[in-house]
């Protein structure tokens, strides 16, 4: 299959994903619909007693700056893809979640006490599940520190946008409620709504797919799981049934 892949690029490193997709004998295009940029610095850990990273991003913003104080704190991690990252960048204790924020909020919710100490979310700048408000609410002390900015693609790359009218992309990969919301303004924008009908969109998540309500009827098919693990399993399954 030719695939579309909409994530951000991993700056000095292989997309895991995109590189299973390779290796599977698929084709993959990369138009990153969102730049990410890093701060590069470690928050306070003053009184806190576990960190939290809902992307992987949120690792890679403070891999540079990473103390042996944090290393020795419990980090909990989104999914399995993060908490991956976590242990190669040293953290000794990785807890890892289901994939969504709220499986995350839950878990923190059954493993931590709020008296233990305050949480520190590495978060980017806009977020999809508000953690701090969700544990707040069971008395739990968090400290939301933006470690990465995101900025939003203006434009489809003119080859992407070739290769759409002329019907050669299979699939489109979408990991993120905001890259999808993003790829649909797009689409329109560049006059492709028709053309986006022919690829199956490949979706994280339900909250995903709910952000390609707007455009022409396309197919939609949603991980049963969201993490990567899944993506590639749903991908070799309409491969399969298509060839």
């Amino acid at each position: 299959m030719h695939l579309l892949m909409t994530r951000p690029e991993t700056e000095g490193e292989a997309d895991p994903l995109e590189t299973s997709l390779i290796a599977s004998g698929h084709r993959v295009t990369r138009a990153p619909l969102l730049a990410v940029t890093y701060s590069g610095t470690m928050p306070s850990l003053d009184g806190v007693q576990a960190l939290i990273a809902t992307s992987r991003n949120g690792l890679k913003a403070i891999a540079s700056s990473l103390p042996p104080s944090a290393l020795a704190l419990p980090l909990f991690a989104v999914g399995p893809a993060t908490g991956k990252l976590g242990r190669s960048l040293g953290f000794q204790r990785v807890i890892k979640g289901a994939g969504t924020g709220r499986a995350l909020h839950e878990l923190i919710a059954a493993t931590v006490r709020p008296e233990a100490g305050s949480l520190v979310h590495l978060a980017g700048d806009t977020l999809a599940y508000d953690l701090k408000g969700a544990l707040g609410a069971e008395r739990f002390s968090v400290r939301t520190e933006v470690v990465y900015q995101t900025r939003e693609a203006g434009e489809f790359p003119a080859s992407v946008v070739d290769t759409f009218r002329a019907g050669g992309f299979d699939g489109v990969i979408l990991m993120s409620p905001r890259t999808a919301r993003v790829y649909a303004r797009l689409t329109h924008a560049s006059g492709l709504s028709d053309a986006a009908g022919a690829a199956v969109h490949f979706c994280l998540s339900e909250a995903v797919g709910q952000e390609l309500a707007g455009l022409a009827p396309v197919r939609i098919e949603v991980a049963r799981l969201p993490n990567s693990q899944e993506m590639l399993a749903l991908i070799a399954h309409e491969a399969s049934d298509s060839s």
